[in-house]
């Protein structure tokens, strides 16, 4: 009998891999609303050096992301998380042990080569059912958004107490933890092995894929997005203390800002779909970004002002960091989704990298108000490019296997699977023996495709 809920196993692998990417997630982000305030009396402190330490994980993410998911496929799951794990406590502590800003940088730069992400992902996606897998998936989607709220409120708070050092100690210590849970928790059952297409990146498509001009645009928007949230961080806990808020006082404005922000963006989000305004909200919040950001840049002054500045930088963060994967998702040709994901994130964490190195040279060179008019002006151009973009509508790839399908037969499945109503695409990979079909779900009805196979 089929059950529209996740099994037992399936909802163990989903709640101990988002605890493990939370764990991971909260590490990497604790320091960003401390590290221009306390990093202060490391060696070789400036501007350009916050930036730099605070973005260097995320150019070994990018240059590493999608071989591990590669490497992932080739000696398993387990192996490479286990080992980028490792990896990333020992980057922790040698952040943690070094009285320097390059040390820091160093460390921060090592915990960006323990790149998890796609092996996490891909191991989710192995242990959880078709129709159960975007479940699994949210919850991961979900425990990545928590632990950014945590690290705004927990950074701050700890940080006066146990300084940068013991931030990093207990991110080295949350790495452990990590390892335990994969081993202990992590149900090592029968593996149901999602198709590859669906979950790891194919070199021979990535040249293809990084052309698509509707993929393009989204790549572009997450690097802008975390290109700008590295970026004010190199100034703006700096602007709070000048606003006579005290350092472990700081949280009392981030946490109020994105709780606020949560409850704003259900609407949005559901909306959207619902309505089919999925560009519509999509440019909405990028101009809303640009009118946060213009707005810290002339609020020196007033902490109200400020407060509501990064209410709304939070907001249409939130809900563009919510949809560009769901967008992705839905416009990657059937059969891509794990190589336009790995494109993705890697464009993702390139943003965050040169967040830091772009917001340093901008704050050295024009200030506090001319950073935030930079990131400003970047919202504007990447809302001028997104104006043509093709408007997601309620679209999803569905997956079916069939250990039947020969080079002829697959020919004659093509063609009748095209001709059902709602299909968009269709790919067939005899090598996986997998039929992928992207179609539009308010007319597309898969039990029809399920016939088609049945009688090839």
């Amino acid at each position: 009998m089929y059950s529209d809920a996740l099994n037992p196993f399936e909802k163990k692998t989903a709640l101990s891999l988002s605890l493990v990417f939370s764990l991971r997630m909260l590490g990497l982000f604790m320091i960003m609303p401390v590290f221009a305030i306390y990093g202060q009396d490391l060696t070789g402190y400036s501007p350009m050096w916050v930036g730099i330490a605070i973005g260097a994980y995320g150019l070994t993410q990018a240059l590493l992301q999608i071989p591990a998911g590669m490497l992932s496929d080739k000696i398993g799951r387990r192996p490479v998380i286990y080992g980028g794990l490792l990896i990333f406590a020992i980057g922790s502590l040698i952040a943690g042990f070094s009285e320097s800003v390059y040390g820091v940088t160093l460390g921060r730069a090592l915990q960006g080569c323990g790149a998890i992400a796609s092996a996490i992902l891909a191991l989710a996606a192995d242990n959880t059912r078709e129709q159960q897998r975007s479940k699994a998936m949210g919850m991961i989607g979900v425990s990545i958004g928590l632990a950014f709220t945590v690290s705004m409120v927990v950074g701050p708070i700890l940080a006066p107490f146990i300084g940068l050092h013991g931030l990093f100690f207990i991110t080295a210590a949350g790495a452990i933890f990590g390892i335990f849970i994969i081993y202990f928790l992590v149900p090592n059952t029968a593996n149901i092995k999602a198709p590859k297409g669906e979950t790891i990146a194919i070199p021979s498509l990535i040249a293809s894929l990084i052309k698509k001009p509707e993929l393009l645009r989204l790549n572009l928007g997450i690097f802008i997005l975390h290109l700008s949230l590295t970026a004010i961080f190199i100034t703006l806990p700096i602007q709070l203390l000048q606003m006579k808020l005290p350092a472990n006082e700081h949280w009392q404005v981030y946490l109020p800002a994105l709780l606020i922000s949560f409850i704003l963006i259900v609407p949005m989000l559901i909306i959207s779909a619902k309505k089919q305004k999925n560009k519509h909200f999509y440019l909405f919040s990028i101009g809303l970004m640009a009118l946060s950001l213009l707005t810290m840049a002339f609020s020196h002054h007033s902490l109200s002002v400020m407060f509501f500045a990064i209410l709304l930088f939070f907001t249409a963060f939130n809900f563009l960091e919510a949809s560009l994967p769901a967008f992705i998702s839905m416009l990657s040709p059937a059969g891509t989704k794990g190589t336009a994901m790995g494109i993705y994130s890697t464009c993702q964490f390139s943003g965050a990298f040169m967040g830091g190195v772009i917001g340093g040279i901008s704050y050295r060179l024009f200030g506090h108000s001319g950073l935030f008019l930079c990131l400003t002006v970047l919202m504007i151009v990447w809302f001028l490019l997104s104006l043509k973009m093709q408007n997601p509508s309620k679209i999803k790839t569905f997956t079916f296997s069939n250990p039947t399908i020969t080079q002829q037969k697959a020919v004659q499945l093509k063609r009748q699977l095209s001709a059902l109503s709602g299909t968009l695409e269709v790919a067939i990979t005899l090598n996986e023996q997998t039929v992928y079909i992207k179609a539009n779900t308010q007319i597309f009805q898969p039990q029809q495709a399920k016939l088609i196979l049945e009688d090839s």
